[in-house]
């Protein structure tokens, strides 16, 4: 079955649905079977941005305590359960900001319990502001608020699940690119995995690459940068980018969706959902792509291919074999490799990726500024064909001892 995780992100102006990985790889909230993982996880924070003033935050859900709200205190040991409060946008009841190390000095190591939907954040300069909506529901800082007490600091995070059964990992940039974070996992015979993300100076790449593709195909790409003090702060996501301003891209992926839907009016499309259901196939009629026994698509906009989560592609009300349809089909959307690949997605080759017009210039230009070209950079991009290369950026293992995670200077 394919989850995808939705981080519910509340701000002054009210309640929306952020995107996120859609972790079709991670592992579930709980397993079912005999703990194989200890109770805590060491997790080792670097500084390496050129900053001696940087805090992290660690959120997300206690599983051994119900699923809980839960943030690490300042000592980065303490877990933190908020009580619901009686009004809105109420501060946290804790210190929660972790201090750490100047740059360059030794790491500082915090302690995690079992989390899933877990993040942990970063800020440069300033702490960051997080409040409570009665729930409690944590209102996270945002990138597509501009009344976010955060709106000016350059912050970001990286996401994880630590369960019975394994640690699951991951770097994203599918809100925004702005601090590189790296990962580093041990586990207990000494195997080491990483994931090295954007570069120091990456996002400075990722702004660099936006202004000529904009000069190149005159859509606004650049307008997805956004500055601080005459420097980039952060690049958005086409997606946060269209909720900043409604007059970015429109239009943008239509001519393309309907060449789609023409050329697979008279050819089949076939889907490996990748799980019980198999290959599944679905031909256009009457301007639904149907997969017979399953259900049928609409035709996406660009807005919901940018998003992975309106019109076709929410998932709400889905039985098993679309919801596994949705991500292979958004990925296709979004690398824009449906027209050259009726296969999807065990016909595709990376090398092929975002090489076809139109295509999401943003996810192709962090892809290229990574190294190794790997971490999130739209919600379905740990779509892998059978045998092939995640794109997505994660690290996981059933017997985690330390994960490393390191934060750099964006410039």
């Amino acid at each position: 079955m394919v989850t995808r995780r939705t981080f519910l992100t509340v701000s002054a102006l009210g309640v929306s649905a952020a995107a996120a990985p859609s972790l079709v790889n991670a592992p579930a909230a709980r397993a079912a079977t005999q703990p194989l993982t200890a109770s805590t996880l060491n997790l080792a924070l670097v500084n390496n941005t050129g900053s001696d003033t940087v805090y992290a935050y660690v959120t997300g859900l206690a599983i051994d305590n119900n699923n809980a709200l839960c943030l690490l205190e300042s000592d980065g040991a303490t877990v933190y359960y908020p009580s619901s409060p009686s009004a809105t946008l109420s501060p946290l009841g804790a210190d929660c900001a972790i201090a750490l190390n100047a740059s360059g000095a030794a790491a500082r190591t915090v302690t995690i319990p079992h989390l899933a939907a877990a993040r942990v954040w970063f800020s440069i300069g300033s702490p960051l502001t997080f409040l409570l909506n009665p729930g409690p529901a944590l209102v996270q800082p945002s990138v597509s608020n501009p009344s976010d007490p955060n709106i000016n600091l350059a912050w970001d995070f990286c996401e994880l699940t630590y369960n019975d059964s394994q640690l699951y990992a991951n770097i994203s940039a599918v809100d925004f690119a702005c601090l590189p974070i790296g990962l580093t996992l041990i586990n207990a015979s000494g195997a080491q995995q990483n994931v090295s993300g954007l570069p120091t100076g990456g996002v400075d790449q990722v702004c660099s690459g936006l202004q000529q593709q904009a000069a190149s195909d005159g859509q606004g790409w650049d307008k997805l940068i956004v500055t601080s003090n005459g420097h980039n702060l952060r690049a958005l996501s086409p997606y946060n980018g269209m909720v900043m301003d409604s007059s970015l891209f429109q239009g943008y992926f239509e001519p393309y969706v309907s060449q789609a839907w023409q050329h697979y009016s008279s050819t089949s499309l076939t889907v490996d959902t990748q799980n019980s259901a198999g290959n599944v196939t679905g031909t256009v009629t009457g301007n639904l792509l149907t997969f017979n026994g399953a259900g049928s698509f609409a035709a996406p906009s660009t807005s919901d291919i940018f998003s992975c989560a309106t019109g076709p592609f929410n998932t709400a009300g889905m039985n098993q074999t679309m919801l596994a349809i949705v991500p292979r089909l958004a990925a296709a959307f979004n690398r824009t490799t449906l027209l050259i690949d009726s296969n999807q997605p065990d016909g595709e080759n990376p090398a092929t990726y975002y090489t076809n017009s139109p295509t999401n210039h943003y996810a192709r230009i962090v892809h290229a500024t990574e190294t190794n070209g790997l971490g999130y950079a739209f919600p379905y991009d740990d779509v892998t064909p059978i045998g092939g290369a995640n794109q997505s950026g994660a690290v996981s293992d059933s017997n985690p001892t330390l994960l490393t995670i390191t934060v750099s200077s964006p410039h």
